[in-house]
């Protein structure tokens, strides 16, 4: 008797763990390509802890439809070995990433074909390989935002309005001191033809990589004294860009940061010396936002936040993580209307980042707006946004103020190189353009 109660037990016992299993809440799995150490740490632990926190608030608000995003992490160090690494390693863990997203042009560059292989979206928040615009070429790679043509059109317009006017340029000097790593080099060709059609002329001058020695670099544009010098910079070569101008005597003013030279961790390394320096931006600084102030109180009032600085919360790398959180889980939402409210496959995430569409409405309901831009992203136009504004260090209120509106750059001369850019790419490496419906509703999302 005794030994048949103990196997009536053990067959509940099984039936309650058989139970567990199938009630189990569904999850999602998303790699985390972080790097937390090395001379570009500020930006991703900014970045990738904006993502978390914001994931940590879905989650604890039930997921995504009743999905909640589960993670883990893989050190790239900024490096494009070993994030190509990290994604092999991660990519069919917990049934299958989702979608793959490095912070870094090198990384997702070259994870392009591999991705398409693999039918897995590549994000790249902001920057990228500027042809993978064009969706028909480039079925999985994504750069919600500005792409980098976008970005130094505005940024040369913007310099067209404190001129009073682009017909002012003509004859303006306009360096460029770029981060020596495929990223920095993305906007030389572009830079060229903005100056070519305006009247200006352009210098680039390469940093190597880190970017804390400049000393020669600054000789050179002491001596061809450019009006403006456009920085193109990451990590620590930003704030030596500043120090060393103002020690060689350039106006940091005049010195005008792109989007990855627009941090808080930029400016206040550099102290005294980047008080008045201006940059681009897609979003501002500052925790005044409802999204912001619910991952204060729900995602750190718990003990769950990512930083362990909480100072850097509103700061412009953790914002910009939350605004990619944002994006990242938009684009699932927006799959999972068309594939069901489930667990969803790589490939039908990407259907979901091809739709995105972030509008005023739905940003207001996610407690994002004046931090989260509008996006329409489609087939033809995997970028989305292509609008920015400027901001401008005050160093003794420690502070970003926003200084000028929004600012559209040259659409035709971009859309031009993409299109030359994107062509060449297919006709190199033998690929067939997919058509592009009107309503971009196509069902080939195994492409």
């Amino acid at each position: 008797m005794k030994t048949r109660v103990m196997i009536l037990a053990s067959a509940l016992l099984a039936m309650v763990g058989m139970s567990s299993v199938v009630s189990a809440e569904e999850t999602m799995y998303v790699p985390i390509p972080s790097y937390r150490v090395g001379p570009y740490a500020a930006g991703g632990t900014g970045y990738f802890g904006g993502i978390l926190d914001y994931y940590n608030l879905l989650n604890s608000r039930g997921g995504l439809n009743g999905v909640k995003l589960i993670w883990s992490e893989c050190e790239t160090e900024y490096s494009v070995e070993r994030g190509v690494e990290c994604y092999k390693r991660l990519k069919d863990r917990e049934g299958g990433a989702v979608f793959f997203d490095p912070l870094s042009v090198g990384i997702s560059t070259a994870l392009i074909e591999t991705g398409r292989a693999d039918k897995m979206p590549i994000i790249a928040v902001n920057h990228g390989k500027t042809a993978g615009q064009r969706g028909d070429i480039f079925p999985y790679y994504f750069m919600p935002g500005i792409n980098t043509y976008d970005e130094h059109s505005i940024m040369v317009h913007y310099i067209g309005g404190l001129e009073g006017g682009m017909g002012n340029l003509k004859g303006k000097k306009i360096a460029m001191l770029f981060h020596g790593s495929p990223y920095g080099r993305e906007a030389i060709e572009f830079m060229d033809s903005m100056c070519e059609k305006h009247g200006c002329s352009h210098e680039a001058i390469e940093v190597p990589h880190p970017g804390n020695e400049q000393q020669s670099q600054w000789l050179k544009i002491r001596k061809s004294k450019p009006d403006y010098v456009l920085l193109r910079g990451w990590g620590v070569m930003n704030p030596v860009a500043m120090q060393t101008a103002k020690r060689m005597g350039y106006p940091v003013s005049r010195l005008i940061g792109n989007i990855w030279s627009n941090s808080d961790e930029d400016v206040i390394p550099a102290g005294s010396a980047a008080d008045g320096y201006q940059a681009i931006t897609t979003h501002p600084a500052g925790t005044d936002f409802q999204v912001v102030q619910d991952i204060i109180s729900d995602v750190y009032g718990a003990g769950n936040g990512d930083l362990q600085d909480k100072s850097r919360l509103g700061s412009v790398y953790w914002n910009l993580g939350v605004l990619a959180g944002v994006v990242h889980t938009e684009a699932l939402r927006i799959a999972q209307e068309r594939f069901g409210n489930r667990a969803l496959t790589s490939s039908e995430a990407r259907w979901g980042f091809e739709n995105l569409q972030l509008t005023a409405a739905r940003i207001e309901e996610l407690g994002a707006t004046g931090l989260v831009p509008e996006l329409n992203l489609n087939c033809m136009d995997h970028v989305g946004g292509h609008l920015a504004k400027f901001q401008q260090w005050d160093a003794s209120a420690r502070q970003w103020n926003i200084v000028s509106d929004w600012i559209e750059g040259d659409v035709p001369l971009s859309q031009a190189i993409i299109d030359a850019g994107a062509e060449k790419y297919a006709a190199d490496n033998g690929i067939k353009r997919r058509p592009c419906d009107a309503n971009n509703n196509d069902d080939d999302f195994d492409l």
